[in-house]
C-alpha cells in the first residue's frame, strides 16, 4: 500500500484507548436517565443502586459466595493503595513488576511503606519475571495484566494453594475479560473504566475471607488516611461492602457501570465478554502474522494480553533510528491515525518502548479492529515516507 491509497473502510467506533475505554455497543447518554441524582448516597435508593451494581458484578465475575466486593475511592489506583496500606506489614512482601504500574507498587512497598523484608521480582517490558522464585510465605503483590506492556499472566497455576501470605492482584485490565482463579487471590482490584467501558473516579475491591481476617487481626504501624480505612476502632468496616461507601460516590458513574453490566449479562456474561475480547485479539494476531513491520511486545505468545494489546515495530528501518527518533516516529503514526479520525489514543504508554497500543476489550467490536489495522499500515507508510524525504 502506498501512502496515497487510504483504506476504504473506517472504524464505526474509532475508540481504542486503554482507559477510559470505549462504551458498550449502542450506548448513549440516555442510558443514564435512571441515575439516582440529587439524593444522598446514603439514601435507600442510592444504596440500592450501588448494591445492585456490585451484586451484578459479583455474579458476572463468578466470585465465591464468601468473597466481599465494594466500591472504594480513587479508581483502581486507589483500590490498590488501600489494599497495600491496610494489609501489608504483617510479614515479608514479594512484589512482581514487569511494567509501569507494577513498578509503582514496588515504589509504594519499598519507599513509602518502608517494609523491611521485601523481595522484588522484576522483568523488562515484554517479559514476565521468574514466577517460580516467588515466596508465598510472604504477601505477594502483582498486576494480573500489564496494561502498559500488553503482557499478562497466562494462569494462576504457579500460585500456592497452601500459601501463608496474601496475594494482592491489580486486575483492572483483566476483570471481565479474562478468567481469574479466585481461590488463589485474596485481594483483587479493578475500575469501571477498563473492560466494561465505564467512567473513572471509583475503584472496586474484592476481598477473600483470608484478607478480612488480616484486617480483623492486624493493625499497620503507619498512619492511615480516612480514604484508606477499612477498619474503625479496631473492627473491620463490613458496611463498605454493602453499599456504605468510604466517601461520596458519583451516582452517574454507578449508573453507567450498572448499564454496562446489564448489557454484559444480556449477551451471556463473562464467557461472552471473553469471547468478544479474544476475537479482537485474533484479528490482530492474523494481521501481525502477515506483517513485516509490527509484532507483539510480549515475547511469549501465552502472555499476550487480549485487552491492552501492545505492538512493537520490527521494521529494520525503524531499528536503525536513534531512541528519541523512534519515540517521535511512533507518536507520529498514532497522531496520523487520530488526525484521520480512525483511531484515537493508540500511542504506547509514556514509559513503555516506542510502539502502539490497541485496546481490544469486550466492548470493542471486532469489525472496528479489522477496519483499524489497514489504517495503521497506511499511517506507518505515510510517516516513513515523510521521514525518508
Amino acid at each position: 500500500m502506498t501512502p496515497h491509497n487510504k483504506p476504504a473502510v473506517r472504524p464505526a467506533a474509532p475508540y481504542f484507548s486503554s482507559g477510559p475505554t470505549t462504551k458498550r455497543p449502542g450506548w448513549s447518554p440516555e442510558t443514564l436517565s435512571s441515575a439516582v441524582l440529587g439524593r444522598s448516597h446514603r439514601s435507600k435508593s442510592a444504596k440500592s443502586k450501588i448494591n445492585q451494581t456490585m451484586d451484578l458484578a459479583r455474579s458476572i465475575l463468578g466470585l465465591p459466595d464468601d468473597y466481599l466486593i465494594g466500591i472504594v475511592p480513587g479508581s483502581d489506583t486507589g483500590a490498590v493503595e488501600i489494599a497495600l496500606w491496610s494489609l501489608l506489614g504483617a510479614r515479608g512482601v514479594d512484589v512482581l513488576a514487569w511494567e509501569s504500574f507494577g513498578k509503582d507498587w514496588v515504589n509504594d512497598v519499598v519507599n513509602e511503606l518502608n517494609i523491611d523484608r521485601v523481595t522484588v521480582h522484576e522483568a523488562p517490558y515484554g517479559r514476565l519475571p521468574n514466577l517460580g522464585a516467588v515466596n508465598f510465605a510472604n504477601d505477594v503483590v502483582l498486576t494480573w495484566n500489564g496494561t502498559t506492556s500488553g503482557v499478562k499472566l497466562p494462569n494462576g497455576d504457579w500460585i500456592a494453594d497452601d500459601r501463608d501470605g496474601l496475594v494482592i492482584a491489580d486486575a483492572t485490565s483483566a476483570c471481565f475479560a479474562m478468567e481469574l482463579p479466585w481461590s488463589k487471590l485474596d485481594v483483587v482490584t479493578f475500575s469501571f473504566q477498563k473492560a466494561i467501558g465505564g467512567e473513572g473516579a471509583h475503584g472496586v475491591m474484592v476481598l477473600s475471607p483470608r484478607a478480612v481476617q488480616r484486617l480483623q487481626t492486624y493493625v499497620p504501624a503507619w498512619p492511615m488516611p480516612k480514604l484508606f480505612r477499612l477498619t474503625a476502632k479496631g473492627k473491620f468496616t463490613a458496611g463498605i461492602f454493602s453499599g456504605n461507601t468510604i466517601n461520596t460516590p458519583s451516582m452517574l458513574v454507578v449508573e453507567d457501570a450498572l448499564d454496562a453490566l446489564l448489557w454484559a449479562q444480556s449477551i451471556g456474561g463473562l464467557p461472552a465478554l471473553i469471547d468478544r475480547s479474544e476475537a479482537c485479539l485474533t484479528a490482530i494476531k492474523n494481521w501481525v502474522n502477515a506483517s513485516s513491520v509490527f509484532g507483539f511486545l510480549a515475547e511469549d505468545p501465552a502472555t499476550i494480553s487480549n485487552t491492552s494489546v501492545t505492538l512493537s515495530i520490527i521494521d529494520p528501518w525503524f531499528f536503525a533510528l536513534a531512541e528519541p527518533q523512534k519515540i517521535g516516529f511512533a507518536a507520529a503514526v498514532a497522531a496520523c491515525l487520530e488526525a484521520e479520525g480512525v483511531g484515537y489514543d493508540v500511542a504506547s504508554y509514556r514509559d513503555a518502548p516506542a510502539g502502539l497500543r490497541i485496546w481490544a476489550g469486550p466492548m470493542v467490536e471486532v469489525a472496528d479492529i479489522e477496519a483499524l489495522l489497514p489504517w495503521i499500515d497506511w499511517a506507518y507508510a505515510v510517516q516513513r515516507s515523510a521521514a525518508e524525504t
